[in-house]
């Protein structure tokens, strides 16, 4: 079922141009640039008319006759040099939306290619606590799941952790430099596990000899050293726990917890692969991949250090190949901040060497990062990188504010008011960051994110929470057929239909903030519509009834949008003042 007023034009024009000797593939239709004008706008004839020797006006009055025929239109006209100015009659609009209404699917159609998608996101280090730097690849990486899985594609999500590096051997050198041994380790929480990290990190960086510690104990826990690989076991089961109680108040989901650790038996392979092809080759102690040489020369893929430990491109190598050969994944995602766009680039060339993934496309999605309101990385007021946990509590304290207390609202004591205040403030957090493009990196609004009104999370809840109470006061009323009576209703209808497009766009873009920008305009659409069309107190039952049935597509839409950026639709939004909307 083909739901698409572009479509339906498009096959309009095709016939029309065929019919007058015009080249076919000028015959589509886009958004109006003036809506004031017209609905969808044509501006082939500019094109064409240096191909047909004619006034591109001549062209597109030739063109417009003969759309004036069809019943679907209400108006057709030229306007400047030659843009063709089409307008859909209020019936085809009002049939057209009430068949999107009654499709479980709301018109939106399907990929024409399914494949299987694996995409990592998340990324977080064992041993260390998550900081507001993880915020952006969770959440991202979360929208597109959804939206994969939508348009049909079969998604494996993969966390990805790092597990397995220097930072392991940095830790457990340091539990061994302030204990003498690694009895008590099993008795360390993440919070002492961070700052155990903390102070390795700053030793191995002031003393050489405690980074050969570090690097020496790191090589021992990968070939298998069982006091190093206990210790280690505990270390990575502690921030697995502490990674997934952040996770879980951001609903944000994976279907693999693979680390680097999963990936270091076919590590071997990678080397034996190369090695097998002879595109390896040993260059002071280490044995490394050499790129080719283009405008933009990349050093090479270090595949065995000299210390005889494997690096991040060996596991990342590896990962590829088994995610290829256990999944038969056909396309892999990767979400990162810029800092790894050389990593991906020598992966993707050491992988396309290596021939260990021949027909399945890799790309990376780099996106910005989260800044303070000076421009700079997000951090505390001590200058510290914010925990994700902190920023959490944060707006959860924010968003209590503008509630009522437990049980000032019959049917919401503390369990219920807690759950509130979580699906809104993690709905100000993710929408904050997937309104803005993944490239650009944003200010994190302290004092703004989390409000009722402009463009943020909660808005939208809001405005889905207020069509809930127009249905719920309707009460025996019924939703009837949607007519077209006013240009308000006409301008939320024509909104309405743009949804697979939408959706569509931001798959192939793989971009949120598309869907999160067009949920905006479609709540304001509908507050315009609100305050301009009364619903249950319209002058007649069958507007009414249409009336309702446009609010209620407008809230399954709302809804579908925010559950494609992960974030909740709470059935109610309490205010502070006890009142419910």
């Amino acid at each position: 079922m083909n739901l698409l007023f572009e479509t339906k034009l498009n096959d309009l024009l095709q016939k029309i141009f065929t019919k007058l000797n015009l080249n076919t593939r000028f015959a589509s239709v886009k958004l109006s640039d003036r809506p004031d004008l017209s609905d969808f706008q044509c501006n082939g004839a500019l094109a064409l008319a240096k191909e047909a020797h004619k006034n591109p006006r001549e062209i597109a009055a030739a063109i417009a006759e003969e759309l004036k025929n069809e019943n679907i239109l209400k108006s057709v006209s030229v306007d400047g040099p030659g843009f063709l100015n089409i307008q859909l009659s209020d019936e085809y609009i009002s049939e057209n939306l009430n068949k999107i209404s009654e499709d479980e699917r709301l018109g939106c159609g399907t990929t024409d290619n399914p494949h299987k998608v694996i995409l990592d996101y998340g990324g977080p280090n064992v041993a260390k606590e998550m900081h507001v730097g993880h915020l952006r690849s969770g959440v991202i990486g979360e929208s597109i799941r959804r939206i994969e899985k939508f348009i049909g594609n079969e998604v494996i999500a993969d966390v990805h952790l790092g597990d397995w590096g220097t930072p392991m051997g940095m830790i457990l050198s340091e539990i061994i430099n302030q204990d003498g041994n690694l009895d008590k380790v099993e008795t360390y929480n993440i919070e002492e596990i961070t700052v155990f990290y903390k102070q390795a990190n700053i030793r191995c960086k002031e003393d050489e000899n405690a980074k050969e510690q570090a690097r020496k104990i790191t090589a021992e826990l990968q070939d298998g050293n069982p006091l190093y690989r206990k210790a280690w076991q505990h270390l990575r089961k502690e921030s697995v726990n502490a990674i997934k109680k952040n996770y879980l108040e951001l609903d944000v989901n994976f279907d693999l917890w693979w680390g680097e650790s999963d990936a270091h038996d076919t590590c071997g392979e990678i080397v034996k692969i190369a090695r097998d092809k002879k595109i390896s080759e040993v260059d002071n102690g280490a044995e490394i991949i050499r790129l080719e040489d283009s405008s933009k020369p990349k050093p090479p893929i270090i595949l065995i250090k000299s210390d005889g430990g494997y690096t991040y491109h060996t596991t990342d190598l590896a990962t590829i190949k088994m995610r290829v050969d256990s999944f038969k994944a056909e396309e892999i995602v990767y979400f990162t901040d810029s800092r790894q766009s050389l990593h991906f680039e020598q992966v993707f060339e050491g992988a396309q060497k290596l021939g260990i993934s021949p027909n399945t496309k890799l790309q990376h999605i780099v996106f910005g990062t989260v800044n303070g309101a000076d421009g700079k990385p997000f951090k505390t007021r001590d200058g510290g990188v914010m925990n994700l946990e902190t920023l959490i509590d944060i707006s959860k304290e924010k968003v209590s504010h503008s509630l009522p207390k437990a049980n000032e609202v019959e049917g919401y004591g503390q369990k219920e008011i807690d759950k509130l205040t979580s699906q809104i403030a993690v709905a100000a957090i993710k929408f904050q960051d997937l309104k803005n493009t993944i490239a650009s990196g944003y200010v994190f609004e302290l004092d703004d994110f989390a409000k009722f009104e402009g463009k943020t999370g909660p808005y939208i809840q809001y405005a889905i929470a207020r069509i809930n109470s127009i249905l719920r006061k309707s009460g025996a009323v019924k939703t009837g057929k949607i007519i077209i009576t006013a240009p308000e209703e006409r301008s939320l209808a024509l909104k309405l239909a743009q949804l697979h497009n939408i959706i569509m766009r931001a798959h192939t873009e793989k971009e949120p903030s598309i869907i999160a920008d067009y949920a905006y305009t479609l709540a304001q659409t509908f507050s315009s519509f609100y305050n301009a069309c009364p619903i249950l107190n319209a002058e007649n039952n069958d507007l009414v009834s249409s009336r309702l049935h446009l609010a209620q597509t407008v809230r399954n839409t709302l809804r579908l949008l925010l559950y494609l950026l992960g974030i909740e639709s709470p059935e109610i939004m309490l205010k502070a003042n006890n009142s419910e909307d």
